[in-house]
């Protein structure tokens, strides 16, 4: 009889983990981004729990044709009972079709985990189709993909401080077809950006032109010293730009790392820290 009962218990774990089961009673979830996400490529899956049971979530993992699948992310992490609990998780890079916007596609969250004394098995969560959050970075990240098509866009290798300010080149180097436009470059976190000599728009690279090419200043946007212990999206530039006159789409560039350093010992010079 022992030895029936621990054959029964393997078995029960083997089909937890080698089939999909459906979550727990009281248990639901839903996905959401804080600011300090969205550099990370990061979102949340927010736990909700009624029911009285501790759930123990293993690891977790989106799944949706619309972004590529990345590996179960660890969570290690015991819940109970709650209105909302934030497990962080990772999303891969977006499906971008050729044709046109995308529609969101169907998504779910895989978990391993186990409610109260159950064996640890495999969960998958539904999310409420179509998903306003995963649209939203979905319709982004293809918009910006389009764009890098058409143009690669990056700050020049020639930083120069001038000032109070530091002064460098934004540059379109052409890949694609079509008249690409750069109407603004705008602020960050922590650094504003604006053109150096005026000029609206900021840049155009004609649709027989190899490259082009405008200067841009850059000045601390904020000096608390607090800021500058915060900073992970203080590099990340948003570029305003669009293609043969549409709609305008919104890049991110970045400058290097040694630059990054080299702009924030600016600023701590600036802001007299």
């Amino acid at each position: 009889m022992r030895r029936f009962a621990a054959l029964s218990l393997l078995l029960a774990l083997v089909a937890g983990c080698g089939h999909d089961t459906a979550p727990p009673p009281g248990v639901s979830v839903s996905l959401a981004q804080w600011r300090s996400d969205e550099a990370a490529r990061r979102i949340q899956l927010a736990v909700r729990i009624s029911a009285d049971a501790p759930v123990y979530f293993a690891d977790v993992q989106l799944v949706t044709p619309s972004f590529a699948t990345l590996a179960p992310e660890k969570a290690d992490v015991t819940l109970r009972k709650t209105k909302r609990t934030d497990i962080p998780l990772h999303f891969g890079k977006a499906d971008c079709p050729s044709s046109g916007p995308p529609e969101v596609r169907p998504a779910t969250v895989v978990a391993r985990l186990r409610a109260g004394e159950e064996p640890l098995r495999r969960v998958v969560f539904e999310i409420p189709h179509p998903d306003p959050l995963l649209a939203r970075l979905l319709r982004e990240e293809c918009a910006e993909h389009a764009v890098r098509q058409a143009a690669h866009i990056a700050f020049g290798p020639e930083w120069t401080r001038a000032g109070d300010a530091m002064r460098a080149t934004l540059t379109l180097t052409r890949r694609g077809r079509g008249t690409v436009t750069v109407h603004g470059i705008d602020r960050t976190s922590h650094y504003i950006a604006a053109p150096a000599t005026g000029g609206d728009p900021l840049i155009v690279l004609d649709a027989a032109a190899g490259s082009a090419r405008a200067a841009v200043e850059i000045t601390p946007g904020r000096c608390d010293p607090h800021a500058f212990a915060e900073a992970k999206k203080a590099f990340l530039f948003p570029v305003r730009v669009s293609v043969d006159g549409g709609e305008q789409h919104v890049v991110t560039v970045t400058p290097p790392g040694d630059v990054q350093h080299r702009l924030t010992r600016y600023a701590l010079d600036v802001c007299g820290l």
